[in-house]
């Protein structure tokens, strides 16, 4: 589509036509006297008179300096041509993933789906592939943590490679402990970057908190603060002993404090439907940012222009030459 960014511009058209109503200039002098002056009048096909001659324009010259007059203004008016709206979609969610992988993952009491027992992880993992696949939009980090957390993937919108570093996740490779509170400190200094408005976490455990530097709710007290929600997911024993067993009621406190919701899984399925929820509260969102681009195209109306300007004399002395001849 053809648009003018100077359009203002075009309301000079009528200035000739203004500046021709105007008295023409008078003015008393003494004429230069020249000894070749019937040469001239002769080179110049004209006739000798008294006063002044204006000579007068013919049609084809007036009709090349409207044009002129009108490609210069078309250039100043600064023609452009809109091209096909281009679409980028920006992500509006940040979505971090912490995945336990203490010693205790290692349990074998849910089933596959083959139906055929699976340890914890190994479950975990398999929902958390269906569900990343469904993140098209989305920024997505990944943490893996036992006795320390580690980042295992910054925020990114590419989803294949952070499949890829779940798929190779082991247990055991972050240490046999599980430490809580430090893995919820470190998701805040991740989301630190982050300028969108939905942050949300979901933290995937099966145990509780074995010594962590921050406590877990004093973690998730900062998380508020700074907008984070977090979805703690138990996948573990709450009937359990020791530091196997699910800390039902600290995991209930932190979701408490952030705006969440706390979730416990007994089997694979529990653990899909979960995650089905928690994409029900968060609903897939994605910014789109559109802009046109502009082509100049000021130069051929400015080319034209330079061309019939260059004519003009050319034409000029054409006729003069007909005339002599």
């Amino acid at each position: 589509m053809l648009t003018f960014s100077h359009i203002w511009v075009l309301l000079l058209l009528p200035l000739p036509l203004l500046v021709r109503l105007l008295p023409p200039l008078q003015q008393q002098g003494q004429a230069v006297r020249t000894p070749f002056f019937n040469e001239l009048i002769e080179l110049s096909g004209g006739e000798a008179s008294h006063g002044a001659v204006t000579p007068r324009q013919t049609l084809s010259r007036q009709v090349m300096v409207t044009l002129c007059w009108l490609l210069l203004l078309s250039a100043l008016a600064r023609p452009q041509w809109l091209e096909e709206p281009v679409v980028k979609e920006s992500p509006a969610r940040d979505l971090l993933l912490a995945v336990d992988l203490s010693a205790s993952m290692e349990t074998r009491d849910f089933a596959g789906q083959d139906g055929e027992k699976i340890n914890r992880l190994a479950a975990v993992k398999e929902v958390l592939d269906e569900f990343l696949s469904r993140r098209q939009g989305d920024r997505v980090a990944l943490i893996f943590f036992g006795s320390a957390p580690f980042i295992q993937a910054p925020f990114t919108e590419d989803l294949a490679t952070c499949r890829a570093l779940l798929a190779e996740a082991q247990v055991g490779m972050a240490g046999p402990k599980t430490m809580l509170g430090d893995t919820i400190g470190l998701a805040v200094n991740m989301f630190k970057e982050s300028e969108v408005e939905a942050k949300t976490m979901i933290l995937l455990t099966d145990g509780n908190d074995s010594g962590s530097k921050v406590e877990p709710e004093e973690a998730a007290s900062i998380a508020h603060d700074r907008g984070i929600t977090i979805y703690p997911v138990g996948v573990g024993d709450p009937e359990a002993a020791g530091e196997e067993k699910l800390d039902e009621e600290s995991m209930e406190r932190i979701a408490a404090t952030t705006s969440g919701r706390y979730y416990w899984a007994g089997d694979r399925q529990d653990l899909a439907e979960i995650y089905q929820r928690i994409d029900d509260l968060h609903p897939h969102k994605v910014d789109s940012i559109s802009f046109r681009p502009r082509r100049d195209l000021f130069h051929w109306p400015l080319a034209l222009a330079l061309l019939l300007s260059m004519a003009l004399p050319l034409s000029r002395l054409l006729g003069q030459g007909r005339r002599k001849a």
